[in-house]
């Protein structure tokens, strides 16, 4: 233990012992030392603090008078007071050791994904190795992201995604709000912002703290049309081409040219956030956006879902112009994900066990999403689907009103976890990232119960 909270000061007009006395006590006081702590040795607090023993052994006597503290012979000195009372002393007294998240018997959340994805044994034979080389964690390792990660990402980027880019235009950071947050801060705020409405609700979040303006653009089957950015006028757009229009397919690659095209003459800037997009699995990966505008488009992809969601590494491609901006800046930035985890990564893809990660992932999530829509179909007759595949959900359009505050209550207490709502009441969203095959039916045919034993019988307002 470290006894860095006993302050002395030797140009202070107060005694050294009192010092000492009185940081101790006050300690003891407020909670922070429990009954029967054991205080260092006068040796070591001496040399701890440079002053004398008989400067120590004058506070503890003191002490050791008051009742603060007692010496056992040949065992030192311990806090013998004990202040029920105190703020620290009742807030130690919640035991915090065994909360664990709530446990969901059917997650249909995209909070987990199925363990049948990974071999964990694996990923932790990565993360020991590293471990294992002290020399790589006893510094802090490269502030835009390991260099050795870096070239990995460059190589699997262009062949999962057809990302245009060089290793030095790579910015990696901890989960994609933190690299949207760096963004931002490159780009400055006071932005006209155009997104797709109640898609980007955690990067809305981060854009208006940086005293950006949101606007929500129109979209038809392609997605964002070009008449409504003429409208809007943004000077940023944020999309995902993975799930653009009203029917949440993949955007065309002639409305992708488009929307490069209007940039281009209007000096705005794309942001693509490619989430998941390595994981389609039901078609062919389309590639990027960035692909066909490297200087219009600033890249995003994630390894949330691709790989575990506790492994928060997500990464950027910066065009030229804005990685001159990030290299004028970046001696005063942190880095946020861990060095770890980076160079665990780095070897993971480097090895090629990212790609075979990335094989078994598609024909897993493709048969759970194939068993999803024929439970959906089955359960839920008369609803509109709404399928979006790198998301891994299907979103659920119920034809009447229903009382949600009491679905939502019922489907707590018997163990169903949806998506948080982000659209109408009538609107539900199921994910099968996480929930284990075997249980979809199960899961839906209980959700289409509880659903439907609370609907009004009058239909849903459009």
């Amino acid at each position: 233990m470290l006894y860095d909270f006993i302050m002395t000061d030797k140009s202070d007009s107060l005694p050294l012992y009192r010092q000492i006395y009185r940081s101790v006590r006050e300690s003891i006081e407020n909670g922070s030392m429990k009954m029967n702590s054991r205080l260092p040795s006068i040796r070591r607090l001496s040399d701890n603090l440079g002053v004398s023993k008989t400067t120590v052994i004058a506070a503890y006597d003191q002490l050791c008078a008051e009742g603060y503290i007692v010496n056992r012979p040949q065992k030192g000195y311990f806090v013998a007071a004990d202040f029920q009372n105190s703020p620290a002393q009742i807030e130690a007294k919640k035991d915090y050791s065994n909360i664990e998240n709530k446990h969901f018997e059917y997650d249909f959340s995209t909070k987990s994904i199925d363990e049948a994805i990974i071999k964990f044994s694996v990923w932790r034979k990565e993360v020991k190795d590293i471990i294992n080389r002290s020399y790589l964690l006893t510094s802090y390792g490269d502030v835009q992201g390991e260099e050795a990660l870096r070239n990995a990402l460059q190589k699997y980027a262009l062949g999962t995604r057809s990302v245009n880019a060089r290793a030095e235009n790579i910015v990696v950071g901890a989960g994609t709000q933190a690299i949207l947050s760096l963004l931002c801060s490159l780009l400055g705020g006071g932005k006209r912002v155009a997104v797709q409405e109640k898609s980007f609700v955690q990067a809305e979040y981060v854009l208006r703290s940086f005293g950006n303006e949101i606007f929500y653009f129109e979209s038809d089957s392609d997605g964002v049309t070009i008449d409504s950015l003429n409208q809007i006028q943004p000077q940023i757009l944020l999309i995902n081409p993975n799930y653009a229009g009203t029917e949440g397919k993949t955007m065309p690659v002639a409305r992708r040219l488009e929307i490069i095209e209007w940039a281009a003459k209007n000096n705005a800037l794309i942001i693509e956030d490619d989430y998941n997009g390595e994981l389609r699995y039901s078609t062919h990966p389309t590639p990027c956006v960035q692909n066909h505008g490297t200087e219009q488009t600033v890249y995003i992809g994630s390894f949330s879902k691709v790989l575990l969601p506790s492994v928060r590494i997500s990464y950027m491609v910066l065009p030229e112009k804005l990685i001159r901006q990030y290299n004028a800046v970046r001696e005063l930035l942190n880095q946020t994900a861990s060095k770890t985890e980076q160079l665990a990564l780095a070897s993971y893809i480097q090895s090629g066990k990212i790609d075979a990660h990335i094989r078994k992932a598609r024909r897993i999530y493709l048969e759970k999403a194939r068993v999803m829509h024929e439970c959906l179909n089955k359960y839920f007759p008369g609803c509109r689907l709404i399928f979006n595949e790198t998301a891994m959900y299907f979103g659920i359009a119920f034809p009447e009103q229903v009382d949600r505050q009491s679905i939502d209550r019922e489907l707590k207490n018997h163990s169903v976890r949806l998506m948080p709502q982000q659209h109408d009441d009538n609107h539900f969203g199921v994910s099968f990232s996480g929930i284990p095959i075997s249980k979809i039916e199960e899961g839906i045919a209980l959700t289409s119960r509880i659903i439907h034993q609370n609907t009004t019988g009058k239909p849903a307002a459009e």
